[in-house]
C-alpha cells in the first residue's frame, strides 16, 4: 500500500464526516412529521381549489341536500 500523508488522510476523513452530517441533516428535515403534514395539507388544498374539483364538490353537496330533503318529505 502506498504511503499516504496523514494530513491528507485527515482531510479526507473530515470531508467525509461533513458530507455525512449534511446527508443526515437533509434526511432529518425530510422526515420531520410536521413538515410532512404541512406538505400534505398544501397539496390537498391545491387539489380542492382546482375549478373542476370545486364544481364537483359543490354538485355533490347540492345532490346530498336534495336527497336529504326528499327523504324527509317522504316520511
Amino acid at each position: 500500500m502506498a504511503d499516504r500523508d496523514p494530513e491528507e488522510i485527515m482531510k479526507e476523513i473530515d470531508q467525509a464526516r461533513d458530507q455525512l452530517a449534511a446527508t443526515v441533516d437533509s434526511l432529518a428535515a425530510r422526515a420531520n412529521p410536521q413538515r410532512i403534514a404541512e406538505d400534505a395539507k398544501a397539496r390537498a388544498l391545491a387539489f380542492v381549489q382546482k375549478p373542476a374539483v370545486t364544481i364537483s364538490l359543490a354538485g355533490l353537496g347540492v345532490l346530498t341536500v336534495a336527497l336529504v330533503i326528499r327523504r324527509l318529505r317522504n316520511r
